[in-house]
């Protein structure tokens, strides 16, 4: 297969249905549902961390009576780095707007004039293009003029949706080459109305015709009876004869409390290339590339939606470098998802963002030993508590990047995490853990719950609930699973016995208490009678990811799996199985339409789980698991895109299972909440890495060519390169060969 440059990778990613721009650092441009994408410029909410400020800015051509030129959006095309937006004029130009976003929370729009004269020349002669905003009044302190007159800046307070505020410093200026001197700039207090990207409803408009060719008045005029309504700021730039290059307009937004300040684009440049940021972090990350092209094509869309989510670290309370979970409210650090971003990002060369997925959340440790749910950046309020697979994700990273001291670190955090586990919630000692609210499992409205409470989706994140959780149990097993190991390299022997006898513990529960034989199937227990719920959910799968399974197990697993009236939906696996009686497809719970349903939506989530069990028991040998396993990871990836299109993949938080359309209602997309990158990496290229060996064995497909490259397991560069069934690869300068089905195990010396 030809090798592409990653610009072209970039350009495969083209499309005209989006619109998200992210710095990369934690400050974004990612309006859920826009109101003003026909409007040139930035005037729907950007999010400065989780914090939402809307406007930024729009930009209008302003003929010299101060009317604005009439524009017409007629195409509209987005990849990861930019926008471009072309625009017809009433007069008969063509524009180019380019928007990007930089590092150090910068927003940018720059023009072209299409047709290759100089901007002042006929019919523009006179004309200003004019970038403005109108920002919410008593919200606003300090507005003036930046040093050396040419820009805007202000400080302005935010506030999230539980009320914490966080100042942010704004700068509006022009960019491009242009005469300085004569850069215009007014701001205007203004009573309150509609907040929209009209030219002519700022008070610049009626002050410049009334001047007529004389154009924006240089005032600052922040005086008033009161604050409140909004704050019009605008900056004229002449276009004259003499100027034929692009230019534009940057707002930089800047936290101004505890959050450091990265060096913004320097007023007065359009030369940056936006897609540099974007060739650096995916050359970051090794090279997948196969015969597939839905598989190809979402590899490097997951990539995108890594960098979009990235949060800097040094930010308050996200000390490390992390993903976000998603867009909107979820733009934070969160327990749930934090366990995938680990599986993901731990194929970075550079293994912090992987480690700050954990390390955030064991600094911000309460001292009981629990951890918080989410982490604000400003606060620690509000955060409430999500199940994660915390032991899985440290073995995990640490599997790809060998580093003792992360590994001291985890282990001293996830030993109190694991006690306080122990401690309140299995308080029975009978090795399986509560669950005591429906959203703490991150899976909420569902049957799994009703069976022990009727009221457990009346109740809130405090209520009364105790179901000894299938999923949550599996989590425990797996983690001292991983802290019986951590404790042997550490050289903590009597450590290591302590937790193996608890996950033995565990591992008897599962499969003594938690499995029914009658059914062949898992399920969670009610701690009332110590008796199987017996709800079938997708979370009755979870202990594949265990090496407690027999092969009858596994196979009976498989069954339920691959039955059209339980879990074989045309787009698996339904978080609940359709037989269940409040099994609902479209996104419905008990009549009424929820943002999160899990009574047989499918979810990216479990289907990560799903198949990361299916994939382990492949790689222990069970070689009847393979054809579904690839099957389903196929499919998986299939349902993420739009009608099944391979030019528009999407990530949401869940889809149909009947038709694969996604939760589009929810305005959610690129939601960082599943493992996918990882699983291409090991399931199609079969790349395991493991602390003592390099496992190659791939599942069978019938996808004649795969190729990854450069990638760095431990120190080691390991390349694969597969056509049919052979498989040749390289560790640093040793080739080795196998084939489809015979595993390849290359030791870690």
């Amino acid at each position: 297969m030809k090798r592409k440059q990653t610009w072209e990778r970039l350009q495969e990613l083209e499309r005209t249905d989006k619109w998200y721009l992210s710095c990369g650092d934690g400050i974004i441009w990612a309006p859920p549902i826009p109101h003003a994408l026909h409007k040139p410029g930035f005037w729907d909410e950007a999010l400065v961390y989780y914090h939402p400020f809307a406007p930024l800015f729009s930009v209008a051509v302003v003929r010299p009576n101060g009317e604005e030129l009439l524009l017409e959006r007629v195409r509209h095309s987005w990849r990861p780095d930019k926008i471009s937006v072309e625009w017809h004029a009433e007069n008969g130009l063509t524009f180019l707007e380019e928007r990007f976003a930089q590092p150090g929370g910068q927003f940018v729009s720059v023009w072209h004039r299409m047709d290759g004269a100089a901007w002042g020349t006929a019919p523009l002669e006179g004309s200003h293009l004019v970038g403005f905003t109108a920002q919410p009044g008593e919200t606003v302190t300090d507005c003036s003029r930046t040093p050396g007159g040419n820009g805007i800046k202000w400080n302005r307070t935010l506030s999230d949706r539980h009320g914490e505020e966080l100042e942010v410093h704004a700068t509006f200026s022009p960019v491009g080459e242009f005469d300085g001197s004569e850069v215009v700039c007014a701001a205007l207090r203004s009573e309150g109305s509609a907040s929209l990207p009209h030219w002519t409803h700022t008070p610049f408009w009626e002050s410049w015709r009334r001047q007529s060719s004389s154009g924006l008045t240089d005032q600052f005029c922040l005086d008033g009876v009161a604050e409140h309504g909004l704050v019009y700021a605008a900056v004229a730039i002449p276009l004259t004869s003499a100027q034929d290059s692009p230019v534009g307009f940057a707002i930089t937004l800047e936290a101004n409390e505890g959050i450091p300040k990265i060096a913004p684009l320097e007023c007065g440049t359009t030369e940056t290339d936006p897609a540099e940021p974007w060739i650096d972090f995916f050359e970051s990350y090794p090279r997948f590339s196969c015969s597939d092209i839905y598989l190809s094509r979402y590899y490097d869309y997951r990539l995108y939606g890594l960098r979009l989510n990235r949060l800097a670290g040094s930010c308050g309370n996200v000390r490390h470098p992390a993903i976000a979970e998603g867009i909107a409210y979820f733009h934070v650090p969160i327990t749930y998802s934090a366990q995938c971003h680990m599986w993901e990002t731990r194929w970075a060369r550079d293994p912090s963002v992987a480690q700050g997925s954990l390390l955030n959340f064991l600094d911000a440790q309460h001292t009981d030993g629990s951890l918080h749910g989410r982490l604000y950046t400003k606060h620690l309020k509000h955060t409430d508590f999500y199940h994660a697979n915390w032991g899985d994700a440290v073995s995990a990273v640490s599997a790809v990047h060998e580093d003792e001291d992360f590994l001291v670190r985890s282990y001293k955090g996830l030993v109190r995490y694991a006690e306080w586990l122990d401690r309140t919630r299995d308080p029975e000692d009978c090795g399986m853990y509560d669950i005591v609210n429906h959203f703490e499992t991150g899976q909420e409205f569902m049957s799994r719950y009703q069976a022990v409470d009727p009221n457990a989706d009346r109740a809130g994140w405090q209520s009364d609930l105790k179901l000894k959780g299938i999923d949550v149990t599996v989590y425990g097993y797996q983690l001292k699973r991983t802290l019986t190991n951590l404790a042997l390299r550490l050289g903590r022997a009597d450590d290591s016995v302590r937790w193996k006898t608890g996950a033995e513990r565990i591992g008897s529960a599962i499969i003594g208490t938690m499995w029914d034989e009658a059914t062949g199937m898992f399920s969670d227990v009610d701690p009332r009678t110590q008796t199987r719920t017996n709800v079938k959910a997708a979370v009755c799968f979870y202990p594949m990811m265990t090496d407690l399974l027999s092969d009858d197990i596994v196979s009976r697993l498989l069954g339920h799996l691959t039955n059209p009236n339980e879990f074989a939906t045309p787009f698996p696996v339904p978080s609940s199985s359709v037989d269940d009686p409040l099994f609902e497809a479209d996104a419905t719970w008990k009549g009424k339409r929820h943002n999160c349903p899990w009574n047989g939506r499918t979810w990216p989530m479990t289907n990560s789980h799903v198949i990361e069990g299916l994939l382990r028991q492949w790689h222990c040998g069970r070689r009847n698991v393979g054809s579904y396993a690839a099957d389903l990871l196929a499919r998986f990836v299939r349902m993420m895109f739009h009608g099944g299109d391979p030019t528009l993949p999407n990530c949401y938080e869940h889809y149909n299972p009947e038709t694969g359309h996604p939760s589009v209602y929810r305005g959610i997309d690129d939601y960082q909440h599943s493992w996918v990158l990882d699983l291409l990496i090991r399931g199609i290229a079969g790349l395991e890495p493991r602390a003592d060996h390099i496992l190659i064995d791939p599942l069978p497909t019938d996808i004649e060519e795969v190729l990854l490259e450069d990638v760095i397991v431990r120190g080691k560069t390991v390349n694969i390169a597969k056509h049919g069934n052979n498989i040749d690869v390289t560790v640093d300068a040793t080739s080795y060969r196998t084939t489809v089905g015979t595993p390849l195990r290359i030791p870690n010396e």
